[in-house]
């Protein structure tokens, strides 16, 4: 019989095995019948020729058992029995049994999670076709330094590219939604219509948004993401022709984009509206996303070359308004710059988790051979009642296969619900939508269960292989010294993976606990704020806007509990409201080169006793700085040292924006420090007033003595009777504070989590082992102590013994600590990736467990029960 059709057979008998045994009794009935009516044709009875039949079978269970061994169901019946009895033998051992699949479920849980979600946010390509071909482009000057596209840079590459099948624009705005129920805040992204022909996207009702959408006269137009459809405008059929109304416009919907398109470009939004834009007066401001796709065979560097030709006929044109030579237009792709500093922090939770496998992985290797070198009584028992070597080694390998499974059904669960929570608590994580238990990532979760059953069932089994089970009497403390030297590597391995973990998770939370005590430079409690954004329907002008926003501080001003009222275009300590370029008149910038910047806002006097913030130097604005005055400004102490050191910045003079032929604006005062651009950014920052900036979008900011159960109604109650269409979420600067530090506050704690669980990991290893140790020197321990070795005495060189290991994993750990340091290092506020005290403290924190790990099973040695020890080696 050929392999082939012997695995056909075998394979049968595992897949029908009832229809191999119908077969295989209609066989048997049939021969017996065939030399039964052979041998009646002869003359002999029917009952004698039935037995002459059977004799000649030599009886029929033999030839049954034959015929069973050579179909393969012999075989299946013995793998049967043992994985009956290994199972069996699993729930004799439940504490040994839940600790493995609890270790290897968990482990392999976690990783398929964090592998699925790096897998899907950093490694796999945008959902659009021929992804590749994407890029962004920004306007760059120097390495570090990149920012978005003015209106100018857009219609200029519209106008001269040579690279680019398709070329369009974004802009990601928060406008007031109404008309499809309670007013309210909503992410809609402005796009111009090469935007969705670069991207790719098709409509999935209705149409996308075409040139004559952008003509004079033409009606607003929006397209709406699938999810808005369905719950606002009632389903995506009825969505095409409803209307709804952004910040007072009302756009007609003309297409519904597929289910999945609700982040394009980097862009969560729910509507799509038409971004037309205007004749550029200055080469700035940089607020426009560009996005192209590739002619197919076009490389990053060609593209980049021709827009750098682009930059450079560019800037004769609008030197005047911006000034830096330098920068230019400069692709990156889309992938990249969507993932961006999100992928070193995913990188490091795969590191981790990765680590936590190993480390887990060495453990349970560690116990299963703990478990194999107390099961050799039993082995041997099994070998002299005539068990061969391949019954052992299935039994072994059923054990293995029942691990195996139940942890793979633990990880498939700890999976799916690690997958959930990060959806969850993900924050503005790019691409999480698309995070899913997949088929990929189910495979995984497969391929590390069955890796981790391999390396699990390797260390018993690799104990038969060379030869027979030792005899009954040789396993009573007997020593393998290769299982006892795999045994301590796998635990000097546990410490030495450990170790960076534990380090890496120190400099994270080191780097959050003094990001936490940054003086935001604003006292947050008692302090809420409400973005406030006038349609340009009912507030058309300027004068019509000032006037709203005077009448909300004097409304507000009146309520019970209020203390201060102020009004700005920012809100700290994440949110600059603009980032603006300026030139000193006695400072300025040389010719060519690119012009300082800073966050800049506009405010109204009460900003700074709102938020507390103090006046240094100079004076604050008044009511008599009106739009018909010089221009003025106040500036933060840290732009006043950066610029002026320690001489004084009042009556200082600046052109702001690259306007040469405007005003300049004069220092009036310096304020203290407020953070804008993050806690870890700098804090230098230019106020101007607001009836000088003229904006139609503000923070209206209230410091009240109210609880906070109360400042939400009482705020909607004295807005709502001023504009009942507003959309009004008022959000506490404390809470605000609080959301900053999510993202090193989400890394610190997942990170620390899976330190702290190898760490645990490694502790168990090095008890389980020096646990192990005692036990196999029982009766050693027993003769010393009767010969009068002190019981402190056996205990201190039991330690000993097992710090060895210990110190050995440290030493090696250290090193991969002082790497994983130097790759965390962009993530790090206020502490070194090298930091040595932190070092030392992590090392002595590790060896401390494994000392108390070593202490115990030590200290049990010197207990043990002299009488039992001795009878222990008859």
């Amino acid at each position: 019989m050929s392999l082939g059709s012997d695995l056909v057979i075998r394979l049968k008998a595992l897949l029908f095995r009832r229809r191999m045994e119908r077969e295989l009794q209609e066989e048997v009935e049939a021969h017996l019948a065939f030399e039964t009516d052979a041998r009646c044709r002869d003359g002999m009875s029917t009952d004698a020729a039935r037995r002459q039949a059977l004799v000649a079978f030599g009886g029929v269970e033999r030839w049954k058992e034959a015929t069973r061994d050579a179909r393969g169901l012999a075989l299946l019946d013995g793998l049967g029995l043992d994985l009956r009895q290994s199972l069996r033998a699993l729930r004799r051992n439940p504490g040994f049994t839940a600790a493995v699949v609890l270790v290897l479920g968990l482990a392999i849980g976690t990783t398929t999670a964090v592998f699925t979600l790096v897998r899907t946010v950093v490694l796999s390509q945008l959902p659009y076709p021929a992804a590749e071909r994407l890029v962004r482009v920004y306007q760059q000057n120097s390495p570090e330094n990149r920012f978005g596209l003015s209106t100018v840079d857009v219609q200029a590459i519209e106008r001269e590219q040579h690279v680019f099948d398709a070329f369009g624009a974004a802009q990601r705005a928060e406008v007031a939604l109404s008309g499809t129920g309670t007013p309210e805040r909503v992410v809609v992204g402005r796009v111009t219509p090469g935007f969705f022909a670069a991207l790719g996207v098709v409509a999935a009702a209705g149409r996308l948004i075409q040139g004559e959408d952008l003509s004079s006269g033409a009606p607003p137009v929006a397209v709406v993401s699938w999810r808005f459809a369905e719950r606002s405008l009632g389903g995506v059929d009825r969505a095409v022709g409803r209307a709804i109304t952004l910040d007072g416009v009302a756009h007609t919907v003309i297409g519904v984009l597929p289910a999945r398109s609700t982040d394009l470009a980097g862009i969560r939004a729910v509507a799509w509206p038409a971004l037309r834009l205007q004749p550029p007066t200055r080469r700035g401001p940089f607020w426009l996303r560009g996005i192209g796709r590739l002619h197919e065979g076009v490389t990053l560097e060609a593209a980049a070359n021709d827009l750098a030709g682009i930059s450079a006929r560019t800037f004769p044109e609008w030197a005047s308004s911006f000034r830096d030579q330098s920068a230019r237009l400069t692709p990156y792709p889309l992938r990249r710059t969507i993932v961006g500093d999100a992928g070193r922090g995913l990188e490091l939770l795969a590191g981790a988790v990765a680590l936590v496998l190993l480390v887990a992985a060495a453990n349970v290797a560690t116990l299963m051979l703990v478990r194999g070198s107390a099961r050799e009584p039993e082995l041997a028992v099994r070998t002299a009642l005539g068990a061969g070597r391949g019954q052992l080694i299935r039994l072994l390998v059923s054990e293995s296969a029942w691990l195996t499974l139940g942890s793979l059904l633990t990880a498939v669960a700890v999976a799916a619900g690690c997958l959930e929570l990060l959806r969850r608590t993900g924050g503005d994580l790019p691409r999480l939508e698309e995070v899913a238990l997949d088929g990929q990532a189910l495979g995984l979760a497969v391929a590390l269960a069955c890796v981790a059953g391999i390396l699990v069932s390797l260390s018993p089994v690799a104990r038969l292989l060379p030869a027979r089970p030792r005899r009954l009497r040789s396993v009573r403390g007997g020593t393998d010294r290769g299982t006892s030297r795999l045994r301590s590597i796998l635990v000097v391995s546990e410490f030495a993976l450990a170790l960076p973990l534990l380090f890496g998770a120190g400099l994270l939370l080191t780097s959050f606990l003094r990001l936490s005590q940054v003086d935001p430079g604003f006292r947050a409690d008692g302090v809420a704020a409400v973005n406030l954004a006038l349609p340009r329907l009912r507030y058309p002008d300027e004068a019509s806007s000032q006037a709203f926003f005077r009448r909300a501080e004097a409304r507000l001003r009146e309520l019970p509990g209020v203390t201060a009222v102020g009004l700005s275009t920012a809100l700290p300590p994440d949110d600059p409201g603009d980032v603006n370029n300026f030139d000193l008149l006695d400072r300025p910038v040389s010719e060519g080169t690119a012009e300082p910047v800073a966050a800049w806002s506009a405010v109204t006097p009460g900003f700074f006793e709102t938020l507390g913030v103090p006046l240094l130097d100079g004076r604050l604005f008044t009511f008599e700085d009106t739009a018909s005055t010089a221009p003025v400004a106040v500036v933060s102490s840290g732009w006043a040292r950066k610029y002026y050191g320690n001489e004084s910045a009042i009556g200082r003079r600046l052109y702001s924006g690259g306007c040469r032929t405007c005003p300049p604006t004069t220092v009036i005062g310096v304020v203290g420090d407020v953070k804008y651009l993050g806690l870890s950014a700098s804090a230098e920052a230019v106020y101007e007033p607001v009836v000088q900036a003229g904006p139609s979008r503000m923070n209206l900011l209230v410091r009240t003595t109210l609880p906070d159960a109360g400042i939400f109604p009482a705020l909607r109650s004295a807005l709502g009777g001023l504009d009942p269409e507003l959309p009004l979420e008022p959000v506490l600067l404390r809470d605000r504070l609080r959301d900053s530090l999510s993202d090193p506050r989400r890394w610190m704690s997942l990170v620390t989590g899976f330190a702290l669980a190898a760490s645990l990991l490694a502790a168990l290893g090095i008890y389980g082992l020096m646990a192990y140790l005692v036990r196999q020197r029982y009766r050693e321990i027993g003769v010393r102590m009767a010969l009068g070795a002190e019981p402190g005495r056996v205990t201190a060189e039991m330690m000993r013994r097992g710090m060895v290991f210990a110190l050995a994993g440290s030493t090696i750990g250290v090193g991969l600590a002082l790497a994983a340091g130097r790759y965390m290092g962009p993530l790090l506020f206020g502490v070194g990736p090298r930091d040595p005290r932190l070092l030392a403290a992590v090392v002595a924190v590790i060896l401390a467990a494994a000392l108390v790990s070593c202490w115990i099973p030590s200290r049990r040695a010197a207990r043990i029960d002299l009488s039992a020890a001795l009878r222990s080696g008859e």
